[in-house]
């Protein structure tokens, strides 16, 4: 009987004991449970944070290279209007090929032979027949002369050399080619006015062939352009 009774608490003790363990289980799993969803929660947030923390600063990033694009372009517009006037500058220096419509003058000396009595120097082309045609083109609103392929400048010097002329310090001979861009009636009108340069040549039977054109092409000046003596003038300097 006592034998019995023995086994009985032990059963007791040994019941309540897994009873203590389980509940203690229990209470640990619901815990884990209650655990895991927190870390999560806190890993997401964390992610979160760290994610809109990268797209602000990419936003910031965005911002300043769209404000470097925009500088560039308003640079770019600026570089442009200054190669522009760069451009403009080389063609009126004569430095640079050029096309346009204009004139086509060919000359050649007069076929007549002198009389008695008769200077035979005006039946030839002198450098000052080739100056005064340059010239009236120049003032009937020529852009662009050539004279021979050689292109007049503010140095071209047009002279007697011997029996030839003196172009940019390069001799030629007839027949002499003048080319000229612009408004082809308009130029051709300012030679052919009465007493004018063409008249007077012809009238000593100089050979004269004036063609309009759509489209005639400029050679670039080659010479040097050095100024030894000249310079520019400081403006910053004279205020």
């Amino acid at each position: 009987m006592f034998v019995k009774r023995k086994s009985q608490v032990w059963i007791t003790i040994i019941c309540i004991m897994l009873g203590v363990i389980l509940t203690a289980q229990l209470r640990t799993q619901a815990g884990m449970r209650q655990e895991i969803p927190t870390k999560r929660i806190e890993e997401m947030a964390s992610l979160l944070k760290q994610a809109e923390s990268e797209r602000d600063a990419l936003r910031a990033q965005v911002h300043k290279l769209q404000a470097q694009v925009d500088e560039a372009v308003n640079q770019g517009k600026g570089l442009s209007s200054v190669k522009k006037d760069l451009e403009h500058a080389r063609a009126a220096a004569g430095l640079t090929e050029l096309q346009g419509p204009g004139l086509v003058i060919t000359l050649n000396d007069s076929t007549r032979v002198a009389q008695a009595g008769q200077d035979p120097n005006l039946f030839l082309i002198h450098d000052e027949d080739l100056l005064k045609l340059v010239n009236e083109l120049k003032a009937a609103g020529a852009e662009a002369i050539t004279v021979n392929e050689q292109r007049v400048v503010a140095s071209t010097e047009i002279r007697c050399a011997g029996p030839t002329i003196s172009v940019n310090n390069n001799r030629i001979s007839p027949p002499y080619v003048i080319q000229a861009i612009g408004d082809p009636a308009g130029l051709e009108s300012a030679l052919k006015m009465r007493g004018g340069i063409i008249e007077t040549m012809q009238f000593w039977g100089i050979q004269v062939q004036i063609e309009k054109r759509e489209q005639i092409q400029l050679s670039a000046y080659v010479g040097s352009h050095a100024f030894q003596f000249a310079q520019p003038v400081d403006k910053e300097g004279e205020k």
